[in-house]
């Protein structure tokens, strides 16, 4: 499910300043990388570990912008990459 470079030695998605421009450049770039078919995966892991109805319509949300985050604000952005770290580090354990 994990795309893009394995980072197995960090623990947990680092904290960006939604502010700062060159910040919110890195995140619209991962977000991104992720395809309709990637959120899809994410929304039922969400789905099945039920992480809440807000939680899970921000996946189905981030799904419809694929590709094109420019159209989300930076702290969609940010919740969004979240959720996908905390279901990330939780399939690993």
């Amino acid at each position: 499910m994990k795309r893009g470079l394995s980072c197995e030695n960090i623990k947990a998605m680092p904290t960006y300043d939604i502010n700062d421009p060159t910040d919110l450049d890195i995140l619209r770039g991962q977000f991104n990388m992720y395809t309709g078919d990637d959120w899809q995966e994410y929304i039922d892991e969400a789905e099945e570990r039920a992480i809440g109805y807000k939680n899970i319509n921000i996946l189905k949300s981030a799904q419809r912008k694929a590709g094109i985050a420019k159209y989300l604000s930076p702290k969609v952005l940010q919740w969004v990459l979240s959720l996908v770290d905390q279901l990330d580090s939780d399939e690993e354990e």
